[in-house]
């Protein structure tokens, strides 16, 4: 998939996110979010500015947001992103309800909208996490000049083939045909069940560094 289509799905298919900063205490918090729009320079929402989450993206510039689509766990697609955000004003807030007619009913005048402005996403990664098919699929992307953050287990050359790995792998993504075996990133559920068997340790857990 495409970046535009991430950000599709998210506009489009999910729209409401969960959306998680750090407080003055440092202790996370968590709001919900609609996000309202896209394009080629990142993702769009807004908030009014008396808000505790206004002065947290003020003082932060940083987020991270789930949002999730299916009717059960099984059937479900969700899509993580995390990055900096900025400020961008209040030029877009007749195209943002243009898009979100529902922000009428909140907002039903011209006064009112005036606590309101509009975020960017602007710069970050992402991972789209499919538990729908069979296995799982997921993948990871990046915008902005962002950098690729997630963990993932790889193998090094210590393997000695004894495919205890594949053994323990919920998925089976585990290409056991070569030496040292290659985990398919794009199945792996992140468990850790291979690092933890592997008798001569070669398995590492490589990422996670903002």
């Amino acid at each position: 998939m495409t970046i535009r289509e991430y950000f599709s799905f998210i506009v489009d298919e999910i729209h409401s996110t969960v959306i998680a900063t750090v407080d003055d205490n440092d202790l996370p918090v968590t709001c919900a979010i609609d996000i309202m729009d896209f394009d080629e320079n990142g993702l769009y929402f807004l908030t009014a500015k008396g808000k505790g989450f206004y002065d947290r993206l003020k003082k932060q510039g940083f987020i991270a947001l789930t949002g999730m689509r299916g009717k059960d766990t099984l059937s479900c697609v969700a899509v993580s992103v995390r990055g900096k955000v900025r400020e961008v004003g209040t030029t877009l807030l007749p195209t943002l309800f243009q898009k979100n007619p529902y922000m009428n009913e909140l907002y039903p005048s011209v006064e009112s909208m005036s606590a309101l402005t509009v975020f960017q996403l602007y710069e970050g990664s992402g991972e789209w996490f499919d538990l729908s098919k069979k296995p799982i699929e997921r993948a990871g992307f990046t915008f902005g000049g962002g950098k690729d953050n997630q963990e993932r287990y790889f193998v090094t050359d210590k393997c000695i083939g004894c495919k205890l790995c594949y053994s323990r792998c919920p998925q089976k993504c585990i290409d056991i045909e070569k030496k040292p075996v290659v985990i398919q990133q794009e199945h792996c559920l992140h468990c850790g069940n291979c690092y933890e068997i592997c008798p001569v340790r070669a398995i590492e857990k490589r990422g996670g560094s903002l």
